[in-house]
């Protein structure tokens, strides 16, 4: 976008490309997959796209002053610490979290492009020693978090349909990614466990 400016706008960017392919994961799943937890703590789509719209109000919005233009009822009532925004409860909808999620953005945006990388920031859930901080470390840590949330997202699709992230279709096929992994499987088959126990 071009109000900003250096690394403000490089920061900016590789976030919005997370945001998008975060979002992009949901892309033509049903309602019980993009809810079902795909891993044994649970991890599943949209809890991911509900963490993040969090992550955002707070690091891009309480933490520098700028408080969230709704109220996340997780936050309000507390049960945020005890993982309630990291799954969709059976009454939110896709549509009702991924629009949160993008009236995040819109926040967030105008934190970076309002204030400088300088601008103080305190994070109220921090160590008390650790809280004051710069807006330059709260964004780095927004673009990381969300890059970090993005990835495993594309891994749970992978796990669901097969489907690999955004870039899956540069290196190939799918004829030469079962080539592939079929190599990977050739080399970790030398160290598979036998029924000797060796």
């Amino acid at each position: 976008m071009s109000e900003f400016t250096g690394i403000a706008h490089d920061l900016h960017r590789y976030l919005q490309e997370s945001r998008e392919s975060l979002v992009a994961s949901l892309d033509g799943l049903t309602e019980y997959d993009i809810r079902r937890p795909m891993t044994p703590t649970a991890t599943n789509l949209l809890g991911l796209v509900k963490h993040l719209v969090g992550i955002e109000f707070g690091y891009l919005g309480d933490s520098v002053g700028r408080p969230a233009p709704v109220v996340l009822p997780w936050v309000e009532d507390g049960t945020i610490w005890d993982g309630a925004d990291m799954w969709a409860t059976a009454d939110e909808t896709r549509e009702e979290l991924v629009g949160l999620y993008k009236t995040a953005w819109k926040h967030s945006d105008e934190s970076i492009g309002e204030l400088p990388l300088d601008a103080p920031a305190e994070v109220a859930w921090w160590p008390e020693e650790k809280r004051r901080t710069t807006f330059r470390d709260v964004l780095v840590r927004t673009v990381a978090e969300t890059a970090h949330h993005a990835g495993h997202a594309d891994i749970v699709r992978e796990m669901i349909d097969g489907r690999g992230g955004r870039d899956h279709d540069d290196t190939g096929g799918q004829e030469w990614w079962d080539r592939f992994t079929e190599q990977v499987k050739s080399a970790a088959d030398h160290y598979r466990p036998t029924s000797r126990g060796e």
